[in-house]
């Protein structure tokens, strides 16, 4: 594979704005000051970090589904040689069968789980309801036992099988499977106290009076969400995004916030009847690539807690899905390991080769590594061959143009070939890349165009990639106009909606065909 060059945003480049990029910079220096500000000021209340302290054993809040559904599995395996195998053995003086027993057991366990799983028997916010507990429990297995019931005699096996054991079976299974909910449930009460139930990460944003009601121990247990970050709007009169600085800032340090410390989600606490307000966060929030969730308001959960209503668990509303699911992600994510690794062991030899006559040709360091925007605008370093007698990043960096003179004579070669993109194959083995996505550009150049360009932000959605749609489309280079960029923004934009497997092969074939043309290598 030979990977296509981006010539626009190559380290050592940049573009004719130049001069008004640093004004960009400066802007988002001071987003990221806001955001420390808000980390460092919990007495004001703008924002009250929650985060919790790491332990060495971390319960994920999706496993415990699985562990309450293995407890009752092995309660109903232990029910059926008890009650169904005592009743044969002890009153039918039918021979003890030890293996038809357990597998008894383990189809009547399954049959219990898939009924527990689709009535929602296994979520975090079901288990710790004595109510629902206690109702679900019984009626979940006299449902198993009449499917028993039906099985044997679909298949004639009323002997080992028969009337009488099923209802041995059932009068065991009860009391275990309610003492296995209760020692479950106090393990996991005490492991919630522990701190070690780690549910979802989440920044939690939205209004003082909805904060204030909502703790941690409710997040995680009736969501499934653990806090690291909380971001209060301040107070206004009538706030409005349009025209409250304050709130703008709020949200640009929620973002910052889930950046620094990895959250997998922003979870909103407003109001459900301001729908233009939840609508312009919404929008605000949109440069993100992490799914957004709206909590139920205080009206709404009053009304979920009443025994008269009833919606058979609490609820969030998804207002932003993340652009690849968590499959999808897996799989691109294989694709880039396996193939990167293919290829640099391919490649090995050109590798050294080009870095031997890097050091021969003119002085410096081989590696050219400058600072980029990936997946959610957090920064990496990105790896390339030293084209240039100069190693520009920052504030200053001075787009490439043809005859360059600060490029070096084995450099053009390496820039016309694209071998000079070789080394970001590293950058996709770390996760900082992908093979195929939006190219990365300098900072300087993702903050000026990002003021410019409203859908400049949503290139962060996914990860940067060594090729991409835009660059096999023809559109690389340089982008003295807007415009140009623009139509770039549109091809990436373009294959994150898009996405699959078979794109991102039919990319990475294409590019060796643009790479041959060189067009725009320079």
């Amino acid at each position: 594979m030979v990977p296509l060059a981006e010539r626009k945003f190559q380290g050592d480049a940049s573009d004719d704005q130049a001069a008004t990029a640093p004004r960009a910079v400066s802007a988002a220096r001071q987003r990221e000051k806001t955001a420390r500000q808000y980390a460092a000021n919990d007495e004001a209340g703008d924002l009250l970090d929650q985060a919790r302290p790491a332990q060495r054993l971390q319960i994920p809040c999706a496993a415990i589904g699985a562990l309450f559904a293995t407890a009752d599995a092995a309660a109903i395996t232990l029910a059926s040689l008890l009650g169904a195998g005592g009743y044969q053995q002890f009153i039918s003086h039918v021979p003890w069968n030890l293996n038809f027993h357990v597998g008894a057991g383990l189809t009547a366990a399954l049959l219990y789980g898939l009924i527990g799983r689709s009535s929602g028997f296994y979520l975090i916010s079901d288990i710790f309801s004595v109510r629902r507990n206690t109702s679900s429990i019984v009626w979940q297995l006299f449902f198993t036992a009449l499917l028993l019931a039906l099985l044997a005699f679909l298949f004639r096996i009323g002997i080992e099988f028969s009337r009488g054991s099923i209802i041995c079976f059932t009068l065991v299974a009860l009391p275990l499977l309610f003492a296995s909910r209760s020692l479950m449930k106090g393990a996991l009460a005490s492991a919630v106290r522990r701190g070690r139930v780690q549910g979802r990460r989440v920044v939690l944003v939205g209004l003082r009076d909805e904060l204030a009601v909502i703790s941690q121990t409710e997040l995680l247990l009736r969501f499934g969400l653990t806090e690291v970050a909380r971001v209060a709007f301040p107070k206004c009169g009538s706030w409005s995004l349009a025209a409250n600085k304050g709130i703008l800032e709020s949200l640009d340090a929620a973002l910052a916030l889930a950046r620094d410390r990895e959250a997998e989600e922003i979870v909103l606490a407003l109001c459900w009847n301001d729908t233009r307000s939840i609508e312009l966060v919404r929008e605000r929030l949109r440069s993100s690539p992490l799914p957004v969730q709206l909590l139920p308001d205080q009206k709404v959960r009053n009304l979920i807690v009443n025994p008269s209503f009833s919606v058979g668990r609490s609820f969030a509303v998804g207002i932003q899905r993340a652009p690849l699911s968590k499959s999808e992600q897996f799989a691109k994510r294989v694709f880039d390991i396996a193939t990167a690794g293919i290829a640099l062991v391919l490649l090995l030899p050109l590798l050294l080769l080009t870095a031997l006559a890097i050091k021969l040709d003119s002085p410096g360091p081989v590696f050219f590594r400058q600072q980029r925007s990936g997946f959610n605008a957090k920064r990496f370093l990105i790896f390339k061959f030293r084209t240039m007698t100069v190693m520009e990043d920052g504030n200053n960096v001075i787009q490439a143009t043809q005859h360059d003179p600060r490029v070096s004579r084995f450099g053009a070669i390496l820039r016309a070939t694209s071998i000079d993109e070789l080394p970001q194959l590293f950058n996709v083995l770390l996760g900082d890349m992908s093979l195929i996505g939006p190219r990365p550009h300098a900072l300087a150049h993702d903050g000026y165009y990002s003021r410019l360009l409203s859908e400049y932000a949503f290139r962060h959605h996914v990860k940067p990639g060594i090729t991409g749609w835009a660059q096999i489309q023809g559109a690389r280079g340089r982008t003295e106009q807007v415009e140009l960029m623009k139509k770039r923004i549109d091809f990436d934009l373009w294959y994150i909606n898009n996405w699959s497997v078979g794109l991102d092969l039919l990319i990475l074939l294409r590019t060796f065909a643009e790479v041959l043309r060189h067009r725009n290598a320079y």
